[in-house]
C-alpha cells in the first residue's frame, strides 16, 4: 500500500517545549520508531510541519543586527526542509537497515491572486503573553491570533495549486526510496504568467493540504495525518466533547473545526477521500500503524450511502 504521512509540527517540537537540537532529535526518536513498523509493510512518503521552527528562524533573522532585512519566509521554509528532512532522514536511516531514504526540497506553487494573502491565519513560531506578542507584532509588523497556549504570529497560507517536483518523487519511490518530501507545505513560489519564472512568496502552505494533494497526485492509497490528539473531536474542549472515530467527508466538513488547528486536517482528509476514493485518518503519532490498521484514530472514507 501507498501511504503519505503528513507528520505535524508538534510530533516534532512539543508544545512549550524548548527548540533546541536536542530535544527535536528526541521527538524525531519516536517519529522513526512509530514509522518504521508501517515502512516494512508499504511505501511512504514522509511529510511534516514546520511552525515551531520557521517561526524560531524567523524571530532569529528579524533580531539579528548583521542583516539589512530578515529572510523571506519562502527561504526560512527551505532551511526547515533542510533542518527537519536531515533529521528524519538520518534517524529512519538507523531504524530501516538497508532501505533508501531521501530527502527533497519541494516547492509548492500557489496563486499570486490568492485571498488567503489579505488574511493571514497561519500559526508559526512560539506562544506569547499578550502584551509580548502585541509588541512584537508592533515592532517587527507581523500579524498575531490567540492560539491554545497563548498569542502567535500567523502569516497568509495560500492554497498549494501544485507541487513541482511530484514526478521526482514517483521515480524515487519507484526505485524504493522512503521519500522525505513538501516539508511545511512546500517553498511556496508563484510563476510568471509570461515565462513562468518561478519567486518566491512570503507565506507558508498548509502541510496538511500541501500533503493531500500530493497523495492525490503520487495515486496514493492512503492519507496518514498524524498529531498530538488521538483522533478529531467534535466540540473539544468543551463538557460536550466526544470522538469522532469514522466519517464521511460530508460529515468531516459539517464538524465545523477550527482554522488554525484541526480544520485544514479535517479538509485535507475529506478532499484526498472525495478525490480518489482513497482512505484517510487523523490520529496519535504513536498509534500510527495502529491507525492504519483500522484500530485508532478517525478513519475518513467516501459515504457509501449516498447521504
Amino acid at each position: 500500500m501507498r501511504i503519505v504521512v503528513a507528520l505535524g509540527g508538534n510530533a516534532l517540537l512539543h508544545r512549550g517545549e524548548r527548540p533546541d537540537a536536542t530535544v527535536q532529535q528526541a521527538n524525531i526518536d519516536r517519529v522513526a520508531n512509530a514509522l518504521a513498523a508501517l515502512a516494512h509493510e508499504n511505501e511512504l512518503v514522509v511529510t511534516h510541519g514546520n511552525g515551531p521552527q520557521i517561526g524560531l528562524l524567523a524571530m532569529e533573522s528579524a533580531a539579528d543586527p548583521a542583516l539589512s532585512a530578515p529572510y523571506p519566509l519562502h527561504l526560512l521554509g527551505a532551511q526547515t526542509q533542510g533542518m527537519i528532512g536531515s533529521l528524519l532522514a538520518r534517524t529512519l536511516h538507523d531504524a530501516l537497515p538497508g532501505r533508501p531514504i531521501a530527502t527533497l526540497v519541494t516547492h509548492t506553487l500557489v496563486r499570486a491572486d490568492d485571498p488567503a494573502f489579505a488574511r493571514p491565519t497561519k500559526f508559526v513560531g512560539p506562544a506569547h503573553s499578550r502584551d509580548l506578542a502585541k509588541a512584537l507584532a508592533r515592532k517587527r509588523g507581523w500579524h498575531i491570533a490567540q492560539d491554545t497556549g497563548g498569542w502567535r504570529r500567523v502569516v497568509p497560507s495560500p492554497a498549494p495549486e501544485r507541487i513541482l517536483e511530484t514526478d521526482i518523487v514517483h521515480e524515487l519511490m519507484n526505485s524504493g526510496t522512503l521519500v522525505i518530501c513538501a516539508g511545511g507545505g512546500g517553498v511556496p513560489v508563484t510563476a510568471d504568467r509570461d515565462t513562468g519564472a518561478l519567486t518566491g512568496t512570503e507565506a507558508v502552505v498548509d502541510k496538511d493540504l500541501t500533503a493531500a494533494l500530493l497523495a492525490e497526485d503520487l495515486k496514493a492509497d492512503f492519507l496518514l495525518i498524524l498529531t498530538d490528539v488521538p483522533c478529531v473531536y467534535e466540540g473539544y474542549g468543551t463538557p460536550a466533547q466526544r470522538p469522532v472515530l469514522d466519517a464521511s467527508p460530508a460529515e468531516l466538513r459539517r464538524g465545523g473545526y477550527a482554522e488554525g488547528s484541526m480544520g485544514p486536517k479535517a479538509e485535507a482528509a475529506a478532499r484526498f477521500v472525495e478525490r480518489t476514493g482513497g482512505l484517510a485518518a487523523i490520529g496519535a503519532l504513536d498509534a500510527a500503524y495502529e491507525i492504519v490498521h483500522g484500530r485508532s484514530g478517525t478513519l475518513v472514507r467516501e459515504d457509501l450511502t449516498g447521504a
